[in-house]
């Protein structure tokens, strides 16, 4: 299973940013998949995960009411729309799959993780 992450950039305080998460060998639709993300010093945190085929969405309170997880099954692709961006927002994000029903919040929950694509949120 390979996990190709993408959409990272350098966004304005404020502004909006739409993060992809491709598989190759794993079908999102009927496996959970994470977001999480990593900022200079700090540990990886959680930000999202969902599990469609077991109906399941969760957000970090950090986040909730202002990302959203989505998936087109067609791309085997997985997004994390991000609005109203902070600079406390400003780390490496990464996406990650794994066969649960529900979806882990936690880093060990998750055996396949993308490479990373990082955001920048200026002040």
């Amino acid at each position: 299973v390979q996990l190709q992450a993408s959409g990272g950039g350098l966004v304005q305080a404020g502004g909006s940013l739409r993060l992809s998460c491709t598989a190759s060998g794993r079908a999102f639709a009927t496996n959970s998949v994470g977001w999480f993300r990593q900022a200079p010093g700090k540990e990886r945190e959680f930000v999202g995960s969902s599990s469609w085929i077991g109906g399941y969405t969760y957000y970090a309170d950090s986040v909730k009411g202002r990302f959203t997880i989505s998936r087109d099954n067609a791309k085997n692709t997985v997004y994390l729309q991000m609005s109203s961006l902070k600079p406390d927002d400003t780390a490496i994000y990464y996406c990650a799959t794994d066969s649960h029903v529900v979806p882990s919040k936690t880093v060990s929950g998750y055996y396949y993780w993308g490479q990373g694509t990082l955001v920048t949120v200026s002040s």
